[in-house]
């Protein structure tokens, strides 16, 4: 986006009502074309009217043509015909006009020959404070256009960034429950008495995910809660064979989290491990000042696909959106571990 494609308003009003009497009024008396001693102040007031003329001419004329040029050339595509195209307009312009209406004014107001070399001095001093005034518009317009482009720019990021959060966030709950529905198929058809009471407790998560579903942080209190109940699915399929210990020393009330964290990393455990009655598969969810670490024994399934970590890199992009953090995690052979940053509630 270049800076001439962005509609700006330019309020140069009261700038315009200031400087152009003030440059009708010096410039004469700098270069010596008006001499009060020798005029009434009728023929005067008149005198400065006419030079205000000049300057309102000079000045109008020259920010019509800068208006204009902003739409046929490019600071950032066409730097260089920018500025040729600022210098000739602002020369070619100003000197007809200031000589012509100068001479206009020895003509018709002094009744005598132009006094060229006044008018050279007063048309030089013309173009100079032309080409500074037009350097002050770009100055102001490119400013202006920094300004728009960077709020447009924050503006788009923050809608790309909701839309990232909102794709990730709806990952969540086709693949929840899909899984669920599996493990239901599965329990349906061998323990009917366990499947009904999966599909109540399914009932109650599944009411977490939905009233959660538009939050982007949530107590960890409710976290821990949710990660519970969601477990208390894990062993109505798995018995023993899966076990959850959460560390409750910590004020879970004082720390937020993304909602449904804990549960892709117990979901994540469960998938890409091993474990039977003889070797249960322990996870374990401890906490420091400013994490909540999740542990869990790592015996990879010797069959299967090997893991893609599809799952952790989407929490943790949504751990990016939300927080600005990201979650960490490392595997040293024997144990899996994931660190979840947690925001203070104060």
């Amino acid at each position: 986006m270049n800076d001439e494609s962005i509609d700006l308003e330019l309020n140069d009003t009261t700038i315009r009502i200031v400087l152009i009497p003030f440059f009708g009024f010096v410039i004469p008396n700098i270069t010596g074309m008006i001499d009060n001693s020798l005029y009434t102040s009728n023929e005067l007031f008149f005198a400065y009217l006419y030079f205000t003329f000049i300057a309102f001419a000079i000045w109008q004329g020259n920010r019509y043509l800068l208006f204009r040029l902003r739409l046929r050339f490019s600071w950032l595509s066409q730097p260089m015909y920018k500025v040729i195209a600022l210098v000739v307009s602002n020369i070619f312009y100003t000197i007809p006009i200031s000589v012509g209406l100068m001479t206009m004014w020895y003509v018709f107001a002094q009744h005598a020959t132009a006094d060229w070399d006044v008018i050279f001095k007063a048309t030089a001093l013309c173009v100079v404070c032309v080409v500074f005034i037009t350097h002050t518009y770009e100055t102001v317009f490119l400013i202006k256009s920094w300004g728009t482009d960077k709020s447009k720019s924050e503006f788009l990021e923050k809608a790309k960034l909701e839309a990232e959060l909102e794709a990730l966030k709806n990952q969540i709950d086709p693949h929840f429950m899909f899984n669920s529905l599996n493990t239901l198929s599965h329990l349906i058809e061998n323990d009917p008495t366990k499947a009904k009471e999966f599909n109540d407790n399914l009932a109650e998560v599944y009411r977490y995910i939905l009233s959660n579903k538009d939050r982007n942080l949530v107590l960890l209190s409710e976290e821990i809660f949710f990660a519970e109940k969601y477990f208390s699915l894990l062993r109505i399929r798995f018995g023993e064979t899966v076990s959850l210990t959460i560390d409750p020393s910590v004020a879970h009330d004082d720390f937020l989290i993304p909602p449904i964290s804990l549960q892709i990393l117990l979901e994540n455990a469960i998938k890409h491990n091993e474990f039977s009655e003889q070797s249960p598969l322990d996870i374990s969810v401890t906490f420091t000042k400013s994490a909540a670490v999740v542990v869990n024994a790592l015996r990879p399934k010797s069959l299967g696909e090997r893991s893609s970590h599809v799952g952790l890199k989407n929490l943790n992009e949504r751990y990016k959106l939300i927080t600005e953090q990201e979650m960490t995690y490392r595997n040293d052979g024997t144990t899996f571990t994931v660190i979840l940053p947690l925001l203070k509630t104060t």
